[in-house]
């Protein structure tokens, strides 16, 4: 369980979210997340952010963070450099990004100590129990559709530009982990 407190300091781009009704069911999926997951506040800071990447010391928290941060640049230079030409909905980008991976608090499971995949994670990604979670909470279809689309998933359906953009500052910082070229010393 986690109180709201607890979700405002993880998440202080929260504040970024000029629709106060946007913020509240953005909180408030995060908030119910909690209420459902063997996890705690605290252990997002600790837990890798994949478990795909064997060893891998990114926190959950700083990927996330991340991800949100590049978002948020990315909509600032495209405003900057296209306007009118790619308009992007800020409050509705920053909602999917932040809530692009709390799916994943279902999807993991902690066992002695170690973070693992869950049960129900092993039937259902994150972007599926993600969606669901914030549907609970009213989070508008815009906002559920970058949840829904920022994965592999995604690739099967069209996205909007807010989608495109968490999708590709996700996989930019995920991908070279997984399939970036490394040189031995």
């Amino acid at each position: 369980m986690a109180t709201r407190e607890q979700v405002e300091e993880l998440w202080p781009e929260l504040t970024w979210i000029k629709d106060q009704g946007l913020r509240e069911q953005t909180l408030s999926t995060w908030m119910l997340a909690f209420e459902r997951s063997p996890l705690e506040p605290s252990d997002l800071l600790e837990i890798p952010f994949t478990l795909h990447v064997p060893g891998c010391t990114v926190s959950f928290m700083a990927h996330k963070r991340l991800v949100v941060h590049l978002a948020k640049v990315s909509a600032d230079k495209i405003a900057d450099f296209m306007g009118d030409d790619l308009p992007v909905d800020e409050d509705t980008l920053l909602a999917g990004a932040i809530l692009a991976d709390v799916g994943k608090l279902l999807e993991y499971d902690k066992v002695d100590g170690q973070c693992v995949q869950s049960r129900r994670g092993q039937y259902l990604r994150h972007p599926f129990t993600g969606v669901g979670l914030a549907q609970e909470c009213g989070v508008p279809d815009e906002v559920c559709h970058i949840i829904a689309t920022h994965a592999g998933e995604g690739n099967l359906v069209k996205r909007t530009t807010e989608a495109f953009i968490v999708h590709h500052t996700d996989f930019m910082t995920y991908e070279p982990l997984v399939k970036g070229l490394k040189f031995d010393d």
